[in-house]
C-alpha cells in the first residue's frame, strides 16, 4: 500500500527535502515533476531530507505531459487553494496521487479546470494577503489525511 505524493514543477529544494523526508519515512512515493527549480543534488535538498535520501521511493518524469501519460488513469487528487471540497471530504484509497503545484503559481489552471470534482483544499484564513500553505506543510497535512483514513497502513 502507498500513497503517491507528486509535486509538479516544485521551486525550493528545502520544501522538496522536507517532502522526500516524509515520504521515506512513511512509505509514500515521491513524484517529482520537472521542470525542477534546482537540481536534485543541490546541498539544501538534501540537507532538508538528510540521511533519508537513500529510503525515498523517487520518480522524476520529465514533464507534466509524461506523467499524464504513465499515471492518466489513476485517481488523482489536486491539492489547491482553488479546490471546492476541503480535503477531508476526499475518499483517499491505497495507491491513490496528491499532486502539489508550484510554490509560487500552484498546478497549471487548465489542468485543475478539467479535474475540479479532485480538487481539494486546506482551510484557512480568507485574508487576501495570504495565498496558501507552505508547500511541504501542506504536503504533510493531506498526505496524513489519507493515511489516516487507510489507518496507517505498515506505520506503527
Amino acid at each position: 500500500m502507498a500513497i503517491h505524493i507528486v509535486l509538479v514543477e516544485p521551486e525550493i529544494p528545502p520544501n522538496t527535502g522536507n517532502i522526500a523526508r516524509t515520504a521515506a519515512a512513511t512509505d509514500s512515493v515521491l513524484h517529482l515533476v520537472k521542470p525542477l527549480g534546482f537540481s536534485l543534488d543541490e546541498k539544501s535538498l538534501r540537507r532538508a531530507g538528510l540521511d533519508y535520501w537513500p529510503y525515498v521511493s523517487l520518480e522524476v518524469h520529465e514533464s507534466l505531459d509524461e506523467f499524464m501519460e504513465k499515471y492518466g488513469g489513476r485517481r488523482m487528487w489536486l491539492a489547491t487553494t482553488k479546490g471546492e471540497k476541503i480535503y477531508t471530504e476526499a475518499d483517499f484509497r491505497d495507491e491513490d496521487m496528491i499532486l502539489f503545484g508550484r510554490e509560487t503559481a500552484g498546478l497549471p489552471r487548465e489542468f485543475i479546470e478539467a479535474r475540479k470534482e479532485w480538487a481539494i483544499r486546506i482551510p484557512m484564513s480568507r485574508d487576501t494577503r495570504l495565498r496558501s500553505f507552505n508547500l511541504s506543510n501542506a504536503a504533510n497535512i493531506v498526505l496524513f489525511e489519507a493515511l489516516r483514513q487507510l489507518g496507517f497502513p505498515g506505520l506503527e
